[in-house]
């Protein structure tokens, strides 16, 4: 059994695989500690890979009840959490298989157990067996990930309060959910409950839904989550206290307001899973979300021979974003170099209903800088795969600017919008003067295609010049 390894990860999830895997293809002796047992984070257990999949799973028998093929047939047809979580478990079960081969692979030693470190260059992994096994290293990598924030006045023992972590382990659908918080992860779970016929509030904390987004993306998200969907959305509240029995849950909200519901799910924030990991033996603070500082190379600031990527960072909380942080702190440790500005547009992808993506610039942020831009606009219903898919909502913006006509952002809200974005990420992605609009008219896009929606924006911008 080996215990000295030149890099030694803790986590498997993006962050932890970037990492591992960029390291042992440079040669280097790697070993991940796993806290879970099985490969793959957060992001495959409890994250991203689980909620997308039952949202995916969701949007398809919506469809299908709203198909007026089956309208008669699907009308009253019912979908149960067993079946719901069937197919979210055999989704994850296929990823986990995935990932344990890569790691056999490329000969990374997976150790499972909760790490803490001792000194700058070892660490105590507890299996649970009673015996703690020393491990030193030369590098270190801390990717552990984070856990839904959890005030202490609310009760998540109770079964009707749950956690972004715990809604997956429910037995049955409930009648009425109430979301606290609308991030991501508080919009994504309310549009999936509600085509499940289920009566949801989301309570938002701020102004707006998603403030980072564009202006007309956010409104429009608003719109068909409030007018289409019939999810009852709350602006600018705060909860006060909240109040659970046996039969009902009550959010009290500061204003004076009062929510009942059969469900609270509470996805207000999360926290770097930092506690534990013996931080104060390396002159390491984490934050009082659980966050690590770091420098643009992902060295943490008392110990650049320890790096930390992925969520206990904190922003942007991208899974996607982890792994690429993951390689680039492998890069770093194995040639003395950081890419780090490959990472500087980020894709967002929200997988509401509809999905939402984005990279690049707003409007209002383009404004505030005195940017000369304009804007192209492709509407999916006017478009003629748009309308054999039934697309009745969806639009692509680009934004560029007015001389150059460097294409400065997209927004994408429809069908496939995060993976129709990836289209002009890549275009965005060219030097100067290669990333203009001008490329979206100038080459042929299969048809019938939402595709084709960057052809009809870029003329759409182009022509008001």
């Amino acid at each position: 059994m080996n215990n000295v390894f030149d890099v030694i990860v803790i986590g498997s999830g993006p962050g932890g695989e970037g990492a591992s895997i960029k390291l042992a293809k440079a040669g280097k002796s790697v070993a991940v500690v796993e806290s879970h047992g099985l490969v793959g984070g957060g992001c495959t257990h409890w994250g991203t890979i689980p909620s997308k999949a039952l949202i995916q799973v969701v949007r398809q028998f919506s469809a299908f009840k709203k198909n007026r093929l089956f309208e008669r047939v699907a009308h009253n047809l019912k979908a149960s959490v067993g079946d719901l979580m069937q197919i979210v478990d055999d989704v994850v079960s296929r990823q986990v298989r995935e990932r344990e081969g890569f790691y056999i692979r490329n000969n990374i030693e997976v150790i499972e157990g909760f790490a803490r470190f001792v000194d700058p260059h070892t660490l105590e992994v507890d299996d649970g067996s009673g015996i703690l096994r020393k491990l030193t290293a030369g590098h270190f990598v801390i990717a552990p990930g984070s856990h839904p924030y959890r005030p202490d006045d609310v009760d998540f023992d109770h079964p009707r309060i749950v956690d972004s972590d715990t809604v997956l382990e429910m037995r049955e659908l409930p009648n009425s959910l109430t979301v606290y918080g609308a991030g991501v992860i508080g919009s994504e779970y309310a549009s999936a409950f509600r085509n499940l016929g289920v009566r949801v509030n989301l309570v938002n904390t701020r102004g707006r839904l998603l403030e980072y987004l564009d202006d007309e993306i956010s409104n429009a998200l608003s719109y068909h989550m409030a007018d289409e969907l019939g999810i009852l959305i709350r602006h600018n509240e705060e909860y006060e206290r909240v109040e659970a029995s046996d039969d009902a849950v009550v959010l009290h909200l500061s204003s004076g307001k009062k929510i009942k519901s059969d469900l609270l799910l509470w996805a207000n924030g999360r926290t770097g899973n930092s506690d534990g990991l013996g931080l104060e033996n390396l002159g390491i603070e984490a934050d009082h979300r659980g966050n690590i500082a770091v420098n643009d190379a992902y060295q943490t600031l008392p110990q650049s021979h320890i790096y930390a990527v992925g969520d206990i960072i904190g922003f942007p909380n991208l899974a996607s974003a982890a792994y690429d942080q993951g390689r680039f702190a492998g890069i770093h440790i194995t040639e003395g170099r950081c890419d780090e500005h490959l990472v500087s547009n980020i894709p967002t992808g929200i997988y509401t209903s509809p999905e939402i993506s984005c990279i690049g610039q707003t409007e209002r942020e383009l404004t505030e800088q005195h940017v000369p831009y304009e804007v192209g606009r492709a509407f999916f219903r006017n478009l003629a795969r748009g309308q054999i898919v039934d697309c009745r909502a969806g639009m692509l913006k680009l934004l560029f600017h007015c001389e150059t006509l460097e294409l400065l952002g997209i927004h994408c809200f429809g069908h496939n919008a995060a993976e129709i974005l990836h289209i002009g990420q890549a275009l965005m992605a060219q030097p100067a003067p290669h990333n203009r609009i001008t490329y979206f008219f100038n080459t042929t896009f299969n048809y019938p295609t939402l595709a084709e929606a960057y052809r009809v924006a870029a003329f759409n911008g182009y022509n008001r010049l």
